[in-house]
């Protein structure tokens, strides 16, 4: 476990005129060992063999398993398809409140897919460089519930049937709470909570549905050393005040495509909270050239190298096809870029 918290280690780095690298990078892995999505996210010698050839060939300094926004629905017994080259979806299908009460007596320690990331963190433990952080994504609440019941009727139930979403969201976050601490027993030593869906959500709605929930979990591990992040895909500029008021340890955040303004964010966030992102994982890792990677990168730092608690990253996971000399001039320029203290 590591002895110091996520925001003491990037200003650590800062001091030293250095940035901690930290690309969301876990499906290119899949494609680099010759191995696809479907068969690393349900095996987890697999699985881990990807992240395992993604820590050694390109030596981030934080390092995630594949993201998955599906595992906690799954593990509820919502129906889940599992494409072969893409990460697995939960389809809108009818759900009847009632059916709490027989969910919650569920224990999904015993689920085969929870187990199968719990497993692979275990291997991550103790696998990976010791300078690596290990960390682990669970789903947020909201998101699941969406998931769970659908996003549009997720949404609209914030205005029509607040009682009956804040019953949802109460149920799925003790499910979630479990699955974090079952993480950290396995080893992880950072929280990433994924809530993609809650970006289409106003303040208000935010910090009701999904910050007071996310606060719930956070509260249930903070005091086993593991630090938190939030992260929320899309245009979260106006929701960057209730992630905060949370109580998290750190903001993972989508790219300037996206209208996140990241030098606009450090202003606003205070610097006892650390905030990562926010290269475009499609538009620059996907698409461009190791050049323009490189430039946009140095860009980036250029314009938070005031900042101690920046810790450069993708705005999201990376895609599984992202050219292998993208990913590696994006640390290497990360790696190379001095901080004039």
């Amino acid at each position: 476990m590591k002895e110091k918290n996520i925001l003491e280690i990037a200003n650590d780095y800062y001091k030293k005129g250095r940035r901690l690298v930290a690309p969301l990078v876990g499906f290119p892995g899949v494609e680099i060992v010759e191995s696809n999505i479907k068969l690393a996210q349900q095996n987890f010698g697999e699985h881990f063999r990807a992240i395992k050839k993604i820590a050694y060939e390109f030596k981030p300094d934080i390092v995630f398993p594949l993201m998955d926004l599906s595992i906690e629905a799954n593990a509820l017994g919502r129906y889940t398809i599992f494409p072969k080259e893409d990460s697995a979806t939960v389809p809108k299908s009818h759900f009847d409140t009632g059916e709490i009460e027989k969910l919650k007596d569920i224990n999904i320690s015993f689920d085969s897919r929870v187990m199968g990331y719990v497993e692979t963190m275990k291997l991550m433990s103790v696998g990976l460089p010791e300078d690596i952080i290990r960390g682990a994504y669970i789903t947020g609440p909201y998101s699941v519930v969406a998931l769970i019941i659908g996003a549009d009727e997720a949404a609209m139930a914030t205005a029509l049937d607040p009682k009956r979403l804040h019953y949802l969201c109460s149920f799925v976050t003790e499910k979630i709470r479990e699955y974090a601490t079952l993480l950290i027993s396995a080893g992880a030593e950072l929280i990433c909570v994924l809530e993609p869906t809650a970006v289409m959500l106003g303040p208000s709605q935010f910090k009701h549905f999904s910050a007071f929930y996310v606060n719930r979990i956070i509260e249930s591990i903070k005091f086993s050393g593991v630090d938190t992040v939030y992260h929320t895909c899309g245009n979260t500029m106006h929701l960057i005040d209730q992630m905060v008021d949370s109580g998290i340890d750190a903001l993972s955040l989508d790219s300037e495509d996206m209208g996140v303004h990241m030098h606009d964010v450090l202003k606003k966030v205070p610097q006892n909270i650390v905030v990562m992102g926010n290269i475009n994982p499609s538009t620059t890792m996907l698409r461009q050239t190791p050049e323009n990677v490189s430039k946009e990168v140095k860009d980036l730092l250029d314009k938070t190298k005031d900042y101690p608690n920046y810790i450069l990253s993708t705005g999201c996971d990376l895609p599984q096809e992202t050219p292998v000399e993208n990913i590696k001039a994006f640390i290497k320029t990360g790696r190379q870029y001095k901080i004039k203290n």
